[in-house]
């Protein structure tokens, strides 16, 4: 596609635009200013103000909704922005050092343009590719596009901008590396996108018939119940909970909304099932829509996932093609299509209402609760949410029976799980697992044991998780023998790092992550999450203040028990588990 240069005064391009969101209201604020970007590079005034005028909204809220997201901008940015991720994962690889290399590439510092206009050098959050780092998500060209790469070397930051670096697809390999099982993956690494005819072949689509042409909404919620699905994003809530509030709260119409705003530094499993095999994720939110007699699915995707977002589109043009989705699917009577939602940079939006928040053309902020979604949720109706793993499940359940599901893994953790391990192992990868393997399993069998030196910690369920030491080896990996070991779950993400590395420094990159992604809507997390950096900070360089400590658990506390949401609420998760493991990383100003 030839590059264009619009002039940001010049409206013109924009018009197509506006016709094509309009219809959809408020709604399709956030889509409208993400393609004006993608035209213009920024969202100038002009812009801004006819995008406002069009949508009915107040110019102050469409500027509060271009402040809120990371991937807008309000003020000119170079024609390429280079966004470096330096969180845990992809620091062990050399982060910072592919940051050095890109800022001194364009002759500026973190956060700053060019002279000449042409390159932006950013930090970023985790791009979700923690098993192939490092990684740096670059947007480029008129109009824009957006491609994440990954191995990048300080040496290789000049290809990146002329798009000549290996992206992520080129490293399909190294996403899905196997497991004990294949119930969830077994189509995932294999380099491209399966299709629906491929899916279709081993079996897929089959309980999408099934249920549509033997079961009504109550039988399939009640499998559901049997299988005990616990929601894979974090939270662990009961699908069929969820399933069956939504479908039993009056008020039409119904949504049904696919959560896959997976942000969760050394998390990446919902990317690589969107990416490899996403008709297995779309079947079960088909099917939880039908459950819920919803007339619509929405798929909130991050927006630093690009492929995933083409993946999906591409499989939803072949599920309509093939009758899974629109009107009377299958001659059943129902009624059902998705579309697409593209985030824009904001980790909050994770959080189930803020994701809400989002679609409906605003700031990500959380809500309240209650109510709850599954009587008022997207644009206050009945809504059931679910995370990318969990539907990708619930195909299983309906063709094998729940009693199958349950065989996979324990009395009180059924079914298979998705693992991401990510750091100093032999095999960083998605491994799928039965619940009730051992961290030993995983991490000397499956991962091929710790490099770089000997085990010294493994962050479990991610930034918000808990430290385990090399004495947790045996835990069983479920929901209770995690608890009982004083870990959790969370999202599947499990950070290995050996004896060379310091802690100090890894707290301080999650702290920095938490204080960046605070939306800032409740005053403990705001400001907390911006005093645990501060004094993480002074503690990884040696030069802690007295009381130092004393202040890092009031912070804490005062998080977890005031803020609104599971962010501020688990932000100082990970510094209190390393607080009680390795007290003397908080008292002395060595360097671990």
């Amino acid at each position: 596609m030839p590059e264009l240069h619009f002039d940001p005064l010049d409206l013109t391009p924009l018009h197509p635009v506006l016709q094509r969101h309009a219809p959809l209201g408020r709604s399709g604020l956030l889509p409208a200013l993400l393609d004006a970007q993608a035209l213009y590079g920024y969202i100038s005034p002009p812009v801004a103000a006819e995008i406002a005028q069009t949508f009915n909204t107040p110019l102050a809220d469409v500027h509060g909704v271009i402040e809120f997201y990371a991937l807008l901008y309000n003020e000119p940015v170079g024609r390429t922005v280079l966004r470096v991720c330096t969180d845990p994962s992809c620091a062990l690889r050399g982060g910072d050092a592919v940051l050095a290399a890109a800022c001194a590439l364009a002759g500026v510092e973190v956060g700053e343009t060019s002279a000449d206009g042409a390159v932006t050098v950013e930090r970023s959050p985790c791009l979700g590719h923690c098993n192939s780092g490092v990684s740096v998500n670059v947007s480029f060209g008129r109009p824009q596009r957006n491609i994440t790469f990954a191995h990048v070397t300080p040496d290789t930051v000049e290809e990146l901008l002329d798009g000549r670096g290996r992206t992520t697809a080129d490293f399909w390999s190294e996403d899905y590396v196997g497991g004990d099982l294949s119930i969830v993956t077994p189509l995932c690494g294999r380099g491209r996108r399966t299709r629906l005819l491929e899916y279709e072949a081993v079996g897929g689509m089959q309980a999408l018939r099934k249920v549509l042409t033997t079961m009504q909404p109550a039988e399939v919620i009640e499998a559901m119940h049997q299988a005990d699905l616990l929601g894979r994003g974090g939270a662990a809530f009961p699908t069929w909970a969820k399933w069956d509030g939504a479908s039993r709260a009056p008020g039409q119409p119904k949504y049904f909304v696919v959560n896959a705003d997976e942000s969760e530094p050394g998390t990446f499993k919902d990317r690589v099932l969107l990416e490899g095999d996403p008709c297995r994720v779309l079947e079960g939110a088909i099917i939880g829509a039908y459950s819920i007699g919803a007339s619509r699915i929405y798929i909130y995707i991050r927006g630093e996932y690009p492929l995933a977002i083409e993946r999906v589109e591409a499989a939803l043009h072949e599920l309509r093609g093939a009758g899974y989705l629109g009107a009377n699917i299958l001659g059943s009577g129902f009624s059902i299509d998705a579309e697409i939602r593209s985030g824009a940079g904001a980790y909050i939006c994770g959080e189930e209402t803020a994701l809400f928040e989002s679609i409906e053309g605003k700031r990500g902020f959380p809500r309240v609760k209650p109510p709850f979604p599954t009587t008022h949720g997207l644009f206050g109706k009945p809504t059931a949410i679910n995370n990318v793993e969990t539907l990708a499940q619930a195909p299983y359940i309906l063709i094998h029976g729940p009693d199958a599901f349950q065989r996979l893994g324990t009395a009180e953790s059924t079914g298979p799980k998705l693992l991401c391990v990510s750091g100093d192992v032999v095999r960083p990868g998605l491994y799928e697992i039965g619940f009730g393997a051992t961290l030993r399993h995983l991490i000397e069998n499956l991962a091929g044991g710790v490099v770089g030196g000997k085990l010294q910690a493994m962050l479990i369920g991610g930034a918000a998780g808990a430290f385990a030491t090399p004495a947790e080896l045996d835990t069983p990996i479920t929901f209770q023998g995690l608890r009982d070991a004083g870990l959790t779950l969370g999202s599947g993400a499990i950070m290995v790092f050996n004896d060379k590395r310091d802690l100090r420094d890894i707290l301080r990159r999650l702290a920095r992550f938490f204080a960046h992604e605070s939306c800032g809507k409740c005053y403990p997390c705001q400001l907390g999450t911006q005093r645990q950096y501060e004094i993480l900070e002074r503690l990884a360089a040696g030069r802690p203040l007295p009381g130092d400590v004393g202040r890092l658990r009031d912070v804490g506390w005062t998080m977890t028990d005031a803020s609104l949401c599971g962010l501020g609420q688990t932000a100082a998760a990970a510094v209190f588990s390393a607080m009680k493991r390795w007290p003397e990383l908080f008292e002395s100003g060595e360097a671990r």
